[in-house]
């Protein structure tokens, strides 16, 4: 029998395996944030030593601020303490770190990419769910809990149970207008936020293949987002063409990276399929991923829910949302919208929305926050930020911003906001928060409505 992507990486990177499933793998890749120091003061109370500080990389991005870069700028002290533990521990322990001052500051799971840190092949964990986003590169990438990053740090390696294998295809061609965050919401509002539970989902299909390195990191983001451990797409001459020629990647393809694809016998736990060329542009209408539908549709009402467990999980959506059920997107008013994350924060990401806002002005406040420092950059460069700034939007510095809610980037109680985030659950964005989840384009396009509409 053949073996899928997901097996050959696995099997390669097995250090031992228990006969109760459990394996010890091999870590090529370990990225870490500022919530590392739990792992690192696990590591000082045993006495333990960083064993390979080459391979881990460390990245300021959950707690940076949209404004000021540099760490005594932070007003909060106790945010200030936690950036100042992370940097230090960084320092100590002889680590790489792309601290806040730093002209590569950005997102782990953006900058890491960008950086050629991540390559087919590997294996990579980090403290954070969407790690998920790295498979995108053909990497077998998932995130990991406090205790297991200091078991990376002390020993290069993790114990793994090996989840069900998934495969996705995407049928067909996506329509103009149509995104990777679109393929996402609509295969979660198909199989759940449960479908993949505990999984590894390979996308796959024509649809999948077609789609730019940028739009699979995306995809794969929100593998999360469907229950999955985590998302891969088998790597291509799209995914060298992209890697070739980054400061940590290598100068040409290896050559294995050719074998890196599940075989035509390969067996999948399940299998689901979608036709890509129904795809619309989505947004989420309640508190979960699983609650989307088109922009052009409207709110289900509760006598549609499938079964009387959804109904209730429906009503509860709808009444935190402010929401009674049957309205048409598009007449769902906005109070605001955020355009980034590290689901939807890169340079094309950023393209695609300015193009729908050139020469027009928003309707309500928008705050733009690249994905990285180097994104930022290159925005400029293009022009892109006079773009934003001439809309009316605001255009900030790299963080996770308010997909998390952090240093006052709060979306107000009972105020609804159009997200390219990656999560919708009540108080995500802020305590009594709205969030509708939306791509690049539809971000921009409601932003200039002030209700959810997608780009014409």
């Amino acid at each position: 029998m053949g073996q899928t992507l997901f097996q050959k990486i696995w099997d390669a990177h097995v250090v031992q395996a228990r006969d109760d499933g459990l394996a010890l793998l091999y870590v090529d890749r370990h990225y870490f944030h500022e919530g590392s120091f739990h792992a690192f003061n696990i590591l000082k109370a045993r006495g333990l030593k960083v064993r390979r500080p080459d391979l881990s990389f460390g990245f300021g991005d959950h707690y940076a601020p949209t404004v000021g870069r540099s760490t005594p700028e932070v007003a909060d002290p106790e945010i200030r303490g936690i950036i100042e533990t992370f940097e230090a521990n960084a320092r100590a322990n002889r680590i790489r770190a792309f601290e806040l001052a730093d002209p590569d500051q950005g997102i782990v799971h953006v900058a890491g990419p960008e950086q050629g840190l991540t390559l087919p092949g590997m294996t990579v964990v980090c403290g954070d769910s969407h790690t998920s986003t790295h498979g995108a590169l053909g990497a077998l990438a998932f995130g990991i809990g406090a205790s297991e990053v200091a078991h990376v740090l002390a020993t290069q390696t993790i114990w793994q149970s090996p989840p069900k294998q998934i495969r996705c295809h995407f049928e067909g061609a996506l329509p103009a207008g149509s995104t990777a965050k679109d393929m996402a919401l609509a295969l979660i509002a198909q199989i759940g936020t449960g479908g993949g539970l505990g999984g590894a989902i390979e996308f796959a299909g024509p649809a999948v293949r077609a789609l730019s390195i940028e739009a699979r990191l995306t995809l794969c983001n929100m593998a999360i987002e469907a229950g999955a451990r985590t998302g891969m797409v088998a790597p291509d001459a799209t995914t060298a063409a992209w890697l070739i020629g980054r400061p940590y990647a290598p100068a040409e393809p290896d050559p294995a990276w050719s074998r890196l694809f599940s075989d035509p016998d390969a067996r999948f736990d399940s299998e689901v399929t979608l036709d890509a060329t129904q795809i619309r542009p989505m947004a989420t209408w309640g508190t979960s991923p699983e609650e989307a539908v088109p922009l052009s549709g409207r709110v289900p009402r509760l006598d549609e829910a499938p079964d009387e467990a959804r109904q209730k999980a429906w009503a509860r959506s709808l009444d935190y949302m402010g929401l009674r059920g049957g309205e048409e997107m598009a007449d769902v008013a906005l109070d605001r919208v955020f355009l980034g994350s590290c689901t939807n924060a890169r340079i094309e990401d950023l393209r695609d929305a300015a193009a729908v806002l050139r020469g027009k002005r928003i309707a309500v406040p928008m705050l733009v926050s690249p994905g990285s420092s180097r994104v930022k950059r290159a925005a400029e460069a293009e022009g892109l930020d006079r773009i934003f700034k001439e809309a009316g939007a605001r255009w900030e510095e790299s963080s996770c911003a308010l997909c998390v809610s952090m240093h006052g980037e709060v979306v107000g109680e009972g105020e609804r906001c159009a997200s390219t985030s990656n999560r919708n659950f009540a108080g995500r964005q802020g305590r009594g928060a709205r969030t509708h989840l939306v791509s690049p384009a539809s971000a921009a396009a409601s932003a200039v409505a002030g209700r959810l509409v997608g780009a014409a």
